[in-house]
């Protein structure tokens, strides 16, 4: 993009991108971006001419430079990509409004190519260590094992990549489940029908898909069977072609079912598996699949293992802090045993 400025004015040429798909139809992209800045946006061909004051030309310029590159990582524009642009460029001069020594930046110096998903309500990106890791693991691998404590947003970094994958159209559909073990597996005594027992249990994950689908959007997709928010016994059976399969707190999958989820994946799959280690709630501890695949699929081509640590928990730092008192206390715990055993 080369440009020549002109007092109030700036003229754009563009050569990075088709025009048509910066200003969308009718130039309906353009009209967005002129309801919220007071400039005027005059289209011709490839060149694009902003007229308006200084601050809110640069603005603007910084806008279509960031919709450029979205539209050459992604191969196209969507009106909510626009909206959420404009709310994260908007929100970054208010920010630094009036201060010299730190004038408004682009996106770009906020690394946007490690944007896992845009939002209304802006954008999701890793925060840690360990996110970025597992950022990097889902681009190059199909089969992605996360372990760590709670609060590491494990959960929500593989449903933005999930969502991500759908909106993109990678995929053709997103299975989300979780083991129901907390109820005992028998929902029996739990009031109302199936649903209302079970949903307690997948509420987590219905919370992440709110934060990042637009409610009429994501009752459509349930509706439709593009997204599934399920039990993991209710995969049993079934192989998913084109999916993005996430089965979270694993740690209470059992060996078999575990080994039944792995098995579901069919053609251009990928899934992710989420779990605590530290958090198991069967009977039987040893019987996790989520401890025991650690060393039956260690080694193979396409499966990646990442742990996360206490300083990766992004939730309030009281969780941090307990999270490590927990940690302390059971390593008290289980050298007095050892010492009683002596």
């Amino acid at each position: 993009m080369k440009r020549s400025e002109n007092g109030d004015e700036l003229l754009l040429k563009l050569d990075k991108i088709d025009p048509m798909t910066l200003y969308g139809v009718g130039d309906e992209y353009l009209r967005i971006i002129e309801k919220h800045y007071p400039v005027q946006l005059i289209a011709r061909g490839d060149q694009l001419k902003i007229r308006g004051n200084s601050s809110d030309i640069e603005q603007v310029e910084n806008i279509v430079s960031e919709l450029i590159f979205i539209a050459n990582r992604n191969g196209h524009i969507r009106r909510e990509d626009v909206e959420t642009i404009l709310h994260v460029i908007k929100a970054d001069y208010s920010s630094r409004n009036g201060d010299e020594d730190h004038p408004p930046v682009s996106m770009r110096g906020k690394e946007l190519d490690e944007v896992v998903l845009f939002t209304k309500k802006g954008y999701i990106k890793p925060r840690t260590t360990g996110q970025q890791k597992v950022t990097d693991a889902i681009k190059q691998h199909d089969l992605v094992v996360v372990i760590g404590p709670a609060g590491t947003g494990k959960t929500y970094m593989a449903v933005a990549f999930a969502v991500a994958a759908l909106k993109e159209k990678r995929v053709k559909k997103i299975v989300l489940a979780r083991p129901a073990v907390e109820a005992g597996e028998s929902l029996g005594y739990l009031p109302g029908d199936y649903k209302e027992k079970i949903d307690p249990y997948l509420r987590p994950l219905y919370d992440s898909l709110e934060e990042m689908l637009p409610k009429e959007q994501l009752l459509k997709y349930t509706e439709q069977g593009i997204i599934e928010v399920i039990p993991l016994a209710f995969m049993r059976g079934r192989t998913l072609n084109n999916a993005f399969v996430i089965l979270d707190e694993a740690q209470n999958a059992t060996s078999m079912q575990m080994k039944m989820f792995l098995t579901r994946l069919g053609v251009n799959s990928k899934a992710v598996i989420n779990g605590d280690v530290t958090q198991i709630d069967l009977p039987d501890k040893s019987v996790s699949g989520l401890f025991e695949i650690q060393s039956i699929l260690k080694g193979i081509d396409g499966i990646e293992f990442i742990y996360f640590e206490k300083g990766d928990v992004v939730r309030h730092r009281l969780v941090r802090d307990i999270i490590h008192a927990y940690d302390k206390h059971s390593k008290k715990n289980n050298n007095d045993k050892g010492d009683d055993n002596e």
